[in-house]
């Protein structure tokens, strides 16, 4: 089930974006608000602040909430945690076959201090290649606890087909909220650049991603390797005074 507070940020968001609420508007009070969308001061807080943290409102303490204009979207952005079929199509290109691979192994070190689990225990592996344009783009190695709900569900089914996250919602009622995310740039003798290497001087960065639940409950460890000549990956860093 999705967060109160993530429903009301989209439900403000939908209203700057029809205009009923305008640039340089200041919102009603925070009890106005809260009563308008039938939840508590402090869920409607919680989505203020998201809008404040994504630049869309102004909070200005002790003289009100204001809408403001949004900076320009960088594409790709790390901030913004998005399926791999959106990136491909941010990329300007379609989405071609996935080739799908459900092994079992494990868990080594690295795998148990990301998942809060035993290192030893049996864990899922979902590997996946995406292609556009005919070509490998990206590789998704996604290690799930064996015992996990989504690693019962997908040792029962044996596949899986579309967005991971959209299978996480449908098949084990769980949302995707957010991922600490490292950068990376592999090991030339990394075996799995060579799946996405065009000609030996393709670039290929990696991501290793902690996917978590609205819970903070790690669902899903990702090692998600990129051609770097088709993905860029940019995020926009603020001040601290």
């Amino acid at each position: 089930m999705i967060p109160s507070y993530l429903k009301i940020k989209e439900e403000i968001e939908k209203m700057i974006e029809n205009k009923e609420l305008a640039i340089g508007e200041r919102l009603p009070s925070e009890y106005e608000m809260a009563n308008y969308f039938n939840v508590s001061r402090d869920t409607f807080r919680s989505a203020v602040k998201l809008l404040e943290q994504e630049g869309k409102l102004l909070v200005k303490h002790g003289i009100g909430t204001f809408v403001i204009k949004p900076l320009s979207s960088i594409p790709s952005s790390l901030e913004k945690l998005q399926s791999m079929s959106s990136m491909i199509r941010i990329a300007g290109l379609k989405e071609g076959e996935t080739k799908e691979e459900i092994t079992k192994d494990q868990c080594n070190r690295e795998w148990a201090e990301a998942l809060d689990i035993k290192e030893g225990t049996s864990v899922i592996i979902l590997e996946r290649i995406r292609t556009a344009n005919d070509e490998p783009v990206a590789l998704t190695i996604n290690i799930i606890s064996k015992t996990s709900n989504l690693g019962r569900v997908l040792e029962q089914k044996g596949y899986l087909s579309g967005s991971l996250f959209t299978f996480l919602e449908k098949e084990c009622n769980i949302h995707i909220i957010r991922a600490d995310t490292e950068i990376i740039v592999p090991s030339k003798n990394d075996a799995n650049i060579k799946k996405l290497q065009i000609t030996k001087d393709t670039p290929v960065l990696l991501l290793k991603q902690v996917h978590y639940d609205e819970r903070n409950k790690p669902i899903f460890y990702a090692l998600d390797y990129f051609r770097n000549d088709i993905f860029r990956f940019w995020i926009r860093r603020e001040r601290i005074e």
